[in-house]
């Protein structure tokens, strides 16, 4: 019993997927907080883009050309 306490504090498995699982949660937060912040200014580049293919399009409502 005293060996397997001992394999048992030794064992450095469960840490290092303790230690994974809190890069990638850090990673995950980071990656919100970014998209957060750069979604309105991605918002007015996809509005303008839209606007323009529409406006190249003849503004047909985006229908295609047939």
């Amino acid at each position: 019993m005293k060996e397997m306490v001992k394999r048992f504090l030794k064992d450095e498995e469960g840490a290092t997927m303790v230690e994974y699982g809190l890069m990638v949660a850090l990673i995950a937060i980071a990656l919100i907080g970014t998209i957060t912040l750069l979604k309105g200014g991605l918002d007015t580049v996809f509005k303008r883009a839209n606007t323009e293919l529409t406006s190249a399009n003849g503004g047909g409502g985006g229908t295609t050309p047939q």
